[in-house]
């Protein structure tokens, strides 16, 4: 049985997850970024580029959200240069999540055709798969 070993990089985008969330709940003072949670990093082979997927929670500020995460882009590889040791810091590339949104959605259709399935007659079915009348 073959132990899975984690990759440098997927340790290096763990830790900038961590360090970036604890950036932006306590040490960016822009008030365009509200609460925004970092959901996913993906770091480059070279390291040389990093994407950073988050959500918001407030949908009304997403794009100042957006606007204000571009803005900060610089200063936060900045401090993230000074918290974390690698030859060299990625650039940060902030990408909206929208994957919890997928989610929501797709449960909000299986709920509709739950509701829908269970406004249907009843319908028996036989044991040899055939429609029964009721």
């Amino acid at each position: 049985m073959a132990k899975k070993t984690f990759a440098r990089s997927d340790r290096v985008a763990d830790q900038i997850q961590r360090e970036l969330a604890g950036m932006l709940q306590k040490g960016l003072k822009d008030p365009r970024v509200g609460w925004v949670t970092i959901t996913a990093v993906d770091v480059t082979r070279d390291y040389s580029h990093a994407k950073i997927y988050y959500t918001v929670m407030n949908e009304s500020a997403r794009e100042a959200t957006a606007a204000a995460l571009a803005d900060a882009a610089g200063y936060l590889r900045n401090e993230l240069g000074r918290r974390i040791r690698l030859f060299s810091m990625p650039q940060l590339h902030f990408v909206y999540d929208e994957s919890i949104e997928r989610g929501m959605y797709m449960n909000r259709l299986l709920d509709e055709v739950a509701e829908a399935d269970a406004r249907l007659p009843d319908n028996p079915v036989d044991e040899a798969g055939t429609e029964g009348k009721a």
